[in-house]
């Protein structure tokens, strides 16, 4: 189990988790009802045949949010939508009104429901206490935000907020890229995207590429400014960071790899817990590295 996007929320370090296991318990994920869109809850994070809400090990603490959502495509909706409406038409000699209209819709749609399909989704996250972060394997803001969301229903209150820099984030990478020393410990990738600061401006995204070349030099010195890019941390994990500091393709590269693949174990459980200790701690690394260069603000307490 290792996460691919880290949407990451900061808490007060203060803040009491001790009832944070058996909150979980009473927001388990529920099956979508009949006449539901949608359901949330938290699920086992070792899988459906596990009872245990979250798995913690030191300050570092795995959960996983479940969903189900009803796959009813607008196209259908508005195809049976027209036929009754040109029904109606046809039948009165005019054409219904929005009222009718909206009536009509939410009539389908509730008669469709019930036998809709059921997507099942599941997004996973590491609180480490320690830090007072909380990390949603995700790339949406939203979809972290209702992990969240999730999160301070089973607590009843959870004052985790996005995270935020004291410093621009491009600035600092625009920075690394043209030259400045990159804090000890990280090296450029071989990806960026660069942007034009004005508005409907130019956008060039480079893969593949050796980023301190003459060819990026020009870039910059037409002003552009680096909005994402590829880093490397100790040879161990491997990463993309936006301007938006949400970290993209987190991987954990042979040299944290090789240390999980040296130890035998018994059973799968055994070996999601192994992963989970690995890329905790390398988060956590990773996580001590990027506040100090670029200014992470805390929470308030």
């Amino acid at each position: 189990m290792f996460f691919r996007n880290l949407t990451l929320f900061r808490f007060p370090t203060t803040t009491k988790l001790d009832e944070l296991e058996s909150g979980l318990g009473e927001c388990q994920l529920k099956p979508v009802g009949p006449l539901e869109l949608s359901s949330r809850g938290f699920i086992s994070p070792f899988g459906r045949d596990s009872e245990e809400m979250l798995h913690n090990r030191s300050d570092a603490t795995w959960l996983a949010v479940g969903g189900e959502d009803k796959i009813l495509p607008g196209s259908v909706v508005n195809d049976m939508l027209n036929k009754k409406l040109s029904e109606i038409e046809q039948k009165e000699g005019r054409k219904p009104g929005g009222k009718t209209r909206k009536r009509i819709k939410d009539e389908l749609i509730t008669d469709l429901l019930p036998r809709a399909f059921v997507k099942p989704s599941r997004t996973d996250a590491l609180i480490d206490a320690g830090l007072g972060v909380v990390a949603v394997d995700t790339s949406s803001r939203k979809s972290g935000e209702n992990v969240v969301s999730e999160i301070r229903r089973a607590l009843g209150s959870f004052p985790a907020l996005p995270l935020n820099a004291e410093v621009a984030p491009r600035s600092v990478l625009t920075g690394w890229v043209a030259g400045e020393p990159l804090p000890e410990g990280l090296s450029l990738g071989d990806e960026c995207e660069l942007r034009d600061p004005i508005e409907q401006g130019a956008v060039v995204k480079v893969q593949r590429m050796e980023l301190q070349s003459d060819e990026i030099t020009k870039h910059l010195e037409s002003g552009k400014q680096v909005t994402r890019l590829a880093l490397t941390l100790d040879d161990h994990v491997s990463f993309v960071l936006g301007e938006d500091l949400i970290v993209r393709k987190f991987k954990l590269l042979d040299g944290a790899v090789d240390e999980l693949e040296s130890t035998e174990r018994d059973d799968l459980r055994a070996e999601l817990d192994a992963r989970f200790v690995l890329m905790a701690g390398e988060f956590r690394r990773l996580f001590t590295v990027l506040e100090g260069a670029l200014k992470l603000s805390k929470a308030d307490a």
